[in-house]
């Protein structure tokens, strides 16, 4: 899994915040191990320049599966080395991501950024990605490779849930609420552990509905609504 915070593990277990692809371990079957270099404030621009992609590649093996899911980061198009036109560099990372991937014999699978928590006053959900989800869309068509559309899974979440309902997906902790966040906590983009488990099952539910073999990997019984989440150990 390569991507930025909304899929990173997060290594302090004492704080809330969680990764949803720090979170589909658990719903993955032994022998399949889930291996995730998404990164805190990364972007495709500076995942590359950084070298992680190419220690990615490194350890590639034919029939891995490359889970790629970048965009929040890339629309702070004013931040230096961080920041990728939607149009431009943008995409020609996901190409290389994509075409990196095939010729060391994996499986890449586009996915578009996990939607913000952003309501209006009428109380509709607000896109906050431009052109970035659609962009993600293009370059699945042009290289024939899995989309999941996370924008639209989550938009469909956070609506199902509700102005008040879903800040329980997210990082939202009134002072004294939580003991490591005595000034309490307003984050409408990272994931509680309840948040990043159902944004888990979603991807994972999604690669079931598109027949994307990473399914066959899935614990079917995990993704009922009830499950209890594993212990996280890492």
């Amino acid at each position: 899994m390569i991507g930025d915070s909304t899929m990173a593990d997060k290594p302090r277990l004492e704080l809330p915040e969680r990764g949803w692809g720090q979170l589909f371990r658990t719903i993955v079957r032994e022998p399949a191990k889930v291996v995730n270099h998404a990164a805190n404030g990364r972007s495709t621009r500076s995942f590359i320049h950084e070298g992680r992609w190419r220690k990615v590649v490194g350890s590639l093996k034919t029939g891995d599966w490359v889970v790629i899911q970048f965009g929040h980061n890339d629309e702070k198009v004013d931040k230096p080395g961080v920041g990728a036109e939607a149009r431009g560099l943008y995409q020609d990372n996901l190409r290389k991501f994509v075409r990196e991937s095939v010729s060391h014999g994996a499986h890449p699978v586009l996915a578009t950024s996990v939607a913000r928590r952003r309501w209006n006053e009428q109380g509709e959900l607000v896109p906050t990605h431009g052109e970035y989800p659609e962009v993600v869309r293009m370059v699945a068509r042009e290289e024939d490779v899995p989309l999941v559309d996370m924008e639209r899974l989550t938009n469909e979440l956070e609506r199902s849930m509700g102005v008040e309902g879903s800040k329980k997906l997210h990082l939202w902790f009134a002072p004294g609420e939580h003991p490591k966040l005595p000034k309490g906590l307003e984050d409408d983009t990272h994931y509680s552990e309840f948040g990043a488990l159902r944004v888990a099952k979603l991807f994972a539910a999604e690669c079931q509905r598109l027949h994307i073999g990473i399914a066959d990997w899935v614990d079917g019984a995990s993704l009922g609504e009830k499950q209890e989440i594993r212990p996280l150990t890492r």
